[in-house]
């Protein structure tokens, strides 16, 4: 097997779509089915499968992607030693939810960017903490920033960056928010506005009604934290929220916090990698960066 066959095996493994990564490495689609069979052939196993109209990588093919990655990465490294580069190069692939790309990441980019100008970086929507591991788990991404309470995995190393606080919130208008403490049972009949299913924060929301044996009727379901926030200004809602969304607003007084006798368990900002991931210059430079970068913002909000 060459570089060759592997960078489009690699593409193509992302993509599955073998027109796609036809158009990506610039090359004829039969000169990719040609490489792909070729791969196959030598390796004695069948890397893909097609399925109605589908592609999907088989098990051997999910199996030799995790290879396949370091193999291609130890090429780049290769061609930047030998040619005597002294900027490394290559490509981040990042995953992120909204809050995190939004309110935490921007000075961590471009500190990144002066550092490894010609490092290039792709973020991906992880619209939940669980769609972040699974791509993780998959090969599909570098690293990626989930939030969540701790939870062991054997397959992901995880690190604890930050504690963050959630406030449950509405319009400063709503009934509720003249109320000095609620309960659960005040959400009962109210509209909640929900970020997407496998959000860490919203599986919270959920487990505390169902533990109170309480079904709220009225349940609006959003993938941008930033539709929900507008939402609840304009009282459509109750949300459960990270204090980095919210805060802001609710010292300007667009939105209006609300205390209920509930606690929930602690949750971090996490950062998180697959454990046999080949820890390129890059890489670990970016997880260096975002070490630092959290620590000091965690102490100016002491200090």
């Amino acid at each position: 097997m060459d570089i060759k066959q592997l960078m489009t095996f690699k593409t193509a493994a992302e993509n599955l779509n073998f027109t796609q990564t036809a158009k990506i490495l610039d090359y004829a689609q039969s000169s990719v089915t040609a490489q792909i069979k070729s791969l196959e052939m030598e390796l004695e196993t069948q890397l893909f499968e097609r399925l109605g109209k589908k592609l999907y990588l088989t098990e051997a093919g999910k199996a030799f992607k995790k290879y396949a990655d370091r193999m291609v990465s130890l090429s780049e490294e290769a061609k930047i030693v030998t040619s005597g580069m002294t900027e490394p190069s290559g490509t981040l692939v990042i995953g992120a939810q909204e809050s995190q790309c939004t309110y935490r990441l921007p000075p961590i980019l471009k500190e990144f960017k002066n550092q490894f100008p010609n490092v290039k970086l792709v973020f991906k929507p992880a619209h939940s903490d669980e769609i972040a591991k699974e791509e993780l788990l998959h090969g599909n991404l570098d690293l990626a920033f989930i939030m969540d309470v701790p939870k062991p995995t054997d397959s992901l190393i995880t690190e604890k960056l930050i504690q963050d606080e959630m406030r449950l919130v509405a319009s400063p208008s709503h009934h509720l928010a003249k109320k000095s403490n609620i309960t659960i049972k005040d959400l009962e009949r109210e509209t909640l506005l929900l970020t997407e299913k496998g959000c860490s924060y919203r599986s919270i929301l959920v487990n505390t009604f169902r533990e109170a044996t309480i079904s709220p009727t009225n349940k609006f379901e959003f993938v941008s934290i930033e539709a929900i926030k507008q939402c609840v200004m304009a009282e459509l809602g109750i949300a459960l929220l990270p204090a980095m969304v919210v805060d802001r607003d609710i010292k300007d007084g667009r939105m209006r916090e609300l205390h209920w006798n509930h606690s929930i368990p602690p949750f971090f900002t996490q950062i998180a990698w697959h454990k046999d991931k080949l820890m390129t210059i890059p890489l670990q430079s970016f997880i260096a960066l975002t070490r630092r970068t959290f620590n000091e913002s965690e102490e100016i909000t002491k200090g």
